[in-house]
């Protein structure tokens, strides 16, 4: 276990709260503490944002090569400490064993990569005209405020490019799993990053989160949450007009085409929508299929979820482990039951732990059959294991009800040809497409932008569209005599 729980990383060194205020990280799977970390103060952000100013004014003026030298000792770092990491993901957020090394933390990894290849070839200026130079330089400081389902790969998302660029930071984990952060940034302070340039201050959303969005000397804060509390992010920041980025909710709709190979189609759907228990914003969570394949598609469905081994995270074959804290138990339990009460048909699972397990916020998978685009199940994002399947008449009424909803992150599209799923595609309002199981060789593509539409947030993450998001845009006029 780490030393340096219950403190705060300051200026390139591990630093004691400014005043002590402890608070248990509870392991999902047994409810037990899984470590203590402190939660800290608005006093604390301002030493933070303090030492994050202070290196700026350095740190934005490396070379291209000094950033990537700097993202290459982060990477060999991070690959030593690589199983540490994944363990501490398992302990803090129930995520299972093999999924915390092979997604949570090999993302995470990649994330690193991919700003280094981006930064290898990227050309910081140009010239727009005879006379007129374009230059792109970075924003300045920067605060993250990040979640407990990807705990340490949506960290990494943000500040991989945020370095490339030339950026500082204030990191603010989630409270619920802070842990793996902690050991991420032992991972960075290990590679020799600059004092300043990466500073960790734990704590929770109104105090610690509030009082990065609403700072004014940090000149954009990133945020990865759910709607309603990026709405207050920026809210507060609104007052300082620096630049907001959001990556919120979502409530994805995997479309079903007549002509699409069911047997692939439909597990591939389901295990995606029970991918990280359900917590992944971009699961497709809803399901619409042709109202002629419906009991077809509700057998196979129901079959591949009988297949789920829902358990211990540390144990070999668990497919789903527990979800992160009670709250977000009894968040999922109540929403199983409103669908319930709405009028849609439990296929399997329902309310209730699975058997067998009495202890851990274990949930049951459910899929739910007989939704309608108007209900709870199909307009909220529930977070958990739960899959809702509606039908349609035809493809124009798919596309509406999948594009009826205030989110807008991701879309899915199955169909007997690519040329189809391209062209249903392309009709989906929503940040990220997935065309017939795409990518096929991982979950995640670091390369491709990630972001959404609608209340589904602003700004892109990952490869050069993450990078630019850190980076202003300076027009020199008359760089060149006529």
């Amino acid at each position: 276990m780490s030393s340096n729980y219950t403190k705060f990383y300051i200026d390139g060194a591990w630093v004691e709260p400014l005043a002590p205020n402890r608070f248990d990280v509870i392991n999902p799977a047994t409810e037990e503490t899984a470590g203590q970390v402190s939660l800290g103060s608005a006093a604390d952000v301002d030493a933070a944002v303090k030492a994050a100013r202070r290196a700026f004014e350095t740190f934005a003026m490396t070379t291209k090569a000094e950033r990537l030298d700097l993202l290459a000792s982060i990477i060999a770092a991070f690959e030593k400490r690589f199983d540490d990491l994944a363990e501490v993901i398992t302990a803090e957020m129930g995520s299972p064993l093999w999924f915390a090394k092979q997604v949570q933390t090999n993302t995470t990894l990649d994330h690193f990569k991919e700003a280094h290849r981006v930064l290898k070839s990227y050309d910081f200026g140009h010239m727009l005209s005879d006379t007129t130079r374009i230059l792109r330089e970075p924003i300045g400081v920067c605060g993250f405020i990040t979640p407990w389902n990807w705990p340490i790969n949506q960290i990494a998302s943000k500040f991989a490019p945020a370095l490339a660029a030339g950026c500082t930071a204030v990191v603010k984990p989630s409270e619920i799993a802070p842990l793996s952060a902690i050991l991420l940034t032992e991972v960075i302070h290990a590679a020799g990053v600059p004092k300043g340039v990466f500073n960790l201050v734990n704590g929770d959303g109104p105090t610690v989160g509030e009082a990065i969005s609403s700072h004014p000397d940090i000149d954009m804060v990133s945020f990865t949450g759910s709607t309603r509390a990026g709405i207050l992010v920026a809210k507060s920041a609104a007052e300082t007009v620096k630049r907001v980025h959001q990556e919120l909710g979502g409530k994805s709709a995997n479309i079903i085409v007549p002509g699409a190979d069911l047997a692939k189609a439909i597990p591939a759907g389901v295990l995606r929508s029970f991918t990280n228990t359900g917590q992944s914003c971009q699961a497709p969570t809803r399901m619409l299929v042709h109202r002629d394949q419906l009991e077809e598609v509700l057998e196979i469905a129901k079959k591949t979820a009988e297949g789920v081994v829902v358990g211990d995270p540390l144990a070999d074959g668990t497919r789903l482990g527990p979800l992160v804290s009670k709250a977000q138990f009894d968040r999922v339990q109540h929403l199983i039951g409103v669908g319930i009460n709405e009028g849609a048909r439990v296929v399997i699972g329902g309310q209730g732990r699975p058997p067998g397990l009495n202890r851990g916020y274990y949930v049951r998978p459910t899929i739910f059959a007989d939704v309608t685009p108007e209900m709870t199940l199909a307009q909220q994002e529930i977070f958990g294991p739960v899959l809702s399947i509606l039908s349609y008449k035809d493809e124009d009424d798919a596309v509406a009800i999948a594009n009826g909803t205030v989110y807008g992150l991701a879309g899915y599209v199955w169909a007997g040809s690519l040329e189809k799923a391209r062209e249903i595609g392309g009709r989906l309002r929503a940040g990220r497409i997935y065309l017939n199981g795409a990518p096929h060789d991982k979950l995640q593509d670091v390369e491709a932008p990630f972001g959404g539409y609608k209340q589904s947030g602003n700004g892109r993450e990952a490869g050069i569209y993450g990078l630019e998001d850190f980076l202003e845009i300076k027009a020199m006029i008359g760089y060149e005599a006529a």
